[in-house]
């Protein structure tokens, strides 16, 4: 009991600890990319007026932190009446802030586009298990085979063609040759198809070599040869007992590998125009220097990422009891 609850404050504390640097490390580059998001929004023609009722509405008349430098001046302390500490009061009680563009909040949007995104991912990681496992199995088993080579080839070819490649020549294939799905959009079931093969292109090519590395070492182990003298078939041997310990460094990376896809979802959603939480932040946020949004999703992503990586512990211990002891 005492080891669950010191574990879960270091979970917690860590949580805590990417959130501030998250919002922080934001934060700071906000600041410092050249640009005025009145300027941005409002367009060239603002009138010096519409450019001051604009910055006091969104809070932007404060400083970005506590203290500021001008080469003039030298160092300015300001205090805590500053956006940096406004942005975590409203952080404390959900709220995200509101969209320079459109008034709406971020929170709201967020919460629109977030499922969509997750959906994404998690049907990247489907296929992309649905190809590792069986194609990682097949080649450790046949170890300089006909199959361990052709699944090497898929593996290289997978991890070496970037999601910009694989999207389009997808959808030239089976959107525009073959018409079978919908070039964009995210409002039937089967538009997610092929951006999720896209994502999860180099997500299955990892996951077959690792399964197959798995695979080979478990082959080699006593308790296998012990299974084999019992009289067990191939496939009860394989499938029972070396592919569930062989599957610990799969889980591994299968969880870090989710934060991964979130962020490469970026790209992914911009090609099929997948109304999600990349092309949330790319479109809406960094395009219109709309920074509300940009900072919330980007929280959004690395809340996610965290709480990933303590979803693999979990698996962890159900994989292998032994974990829970280490």
């Amino acid at each position: 009991m005492k080891y669950k609850l010191v574990n879960f404050a270091k979970q917690l504390g860590l949580l805590l600890l990417v959130v501030w640097t998250v919002v922080s490390l934001v934060t700071l580059l906000i600041e410092i990319v050249p640009g005025d998001p009145a300027t941005a929004i409002l367009g060239e023609n603002a009138t010096p007026e519409q450019v001051a009722n604009f910055n006091q509405k969104h809070g932007l008349n404060k400083p970005a932190f506590f203290f500021s430098y001008k080469s003039e001046t030298g160092f300015q302390w300001h205090g805590a009446d500053n956006r940096y500490v406004d942005y975590w009061k409203g952080l404390l009680t959900g709220d995200l802030g509101k969209s320079f563009r459109t008034d709406r909040p971020v929170a709201d949007m967020i919460i629109e586009r977030y499922p969509n995104t997750i959906k994404l991912a998690l049907a990247s990681m489907f296929i992309a298990i649905l190809i590792a496992v069986p194609l990682g199995v097949l080649a450790g088993t046949n170890k300089g085979s006909l199959i361990d080579n052709f699944s090497s080839f898929v593996a290289l070819l997978g991890i070496s063609l970037p999601s910009f490649v694989v999207g389009p020549f997808l959808v030239y294939i089976f959107a525009v040759k073959l018409g079978w799905f919908a070039p964009t959009g995210s409002y039937n079931p089967e538009d997610i198809v092929l951006p999720a093969f896209t994502l999860g292109a180099a997500l299955s090519a990892i996951l077959t070599r690792m399964v197959r590395s798995s695979v080979i070492e478990e082959l080699g182990e006593d308790y296998v040869r012990t299974a084999r003298a019992k009289g067990l078939s191939e496939k009860v041997v394989v499938y029972k007992h070396v592919l569930k310990n062989g599957l610990i460094p799969v889980v591994t990376i299968l969880g870090l590998q989710l934060g991964v896809l979130m962020a490469g979802a970026i790209i992914t959603e911009k090609i099929f125009m997948w109304q999600g939480l990349g092309l949330l932040l790319l479109d809406d946020g960094i395009a219109k220097r709309d920074y509300r949004i940009v900072q919330g999703c980007v929280l959004v992503i690395s809340v996610t990422y965290i709480l990933a990586n303590t979803l693999t512990d979990l698996v962890y211990s159900w994989l292998d009891p032994r974990i829970r002891l280490s």
